[in-house]
């Protein structure tokens, strides 16, 4: 049986390890190093999709990297990784998806800011009917 110091940890180090997965350097380095045609190590990715589920997926910081491990789910992406072009391209894809998003965003909250206040329903209390 686990103690609840040795669950607080292993909580901890996936954590850690799963958020390294949206690194796409990473990845390359698993994949030449040979980690990622090992049974085992297949087996241990697939165990870490419980991080999908709302109630583990709130801890993290980058949840791109649950994206990353649906693929690595695919042998033909994780053969690939070895491949540095395919590493530089997911790389570059993510620059430009977190640009676009960091744009649209502030393009959002800009056009939110610029409305009227008149706009904006009165408070309670404020409006009387004549």
């Amino acid at each position: 049986m686990e103690t609840e110091e040795q669950a607080r940890n292993r909580f901890q180090s996936e954590l850690e390890f799963i958020q390294c997965l949206a690194n796409p350097n990473y990845l390359n380095f698993l994949a030449q190093r040979g980690f990622l045609r090992e049974k085992p190590f297949i087996n241990y990715l697939k165990y870490l999709l419980y991080w999908k589920e709302p109630e583990y997926a709130k801890f993290l910081k980058y949840p791109h990297c649950l994206h990353m491990l649906e693929l690595l789910q695919y042998e033909h992406f994780r053969k690939e990784l070895v491949n540095a072009q395919c590493t530089k391209f997911i790389d570059e894809q993510q620059l430009l998806h977190w640009q676009h998003y960091s744009r649209k965003r502030t393009r959002l909250q800009q056009a939110l800011a610029e409305q009227p206040q008149q706009q904006q329903p009165p408070p309670h209390g404020n409006a009387t009917a004549k």
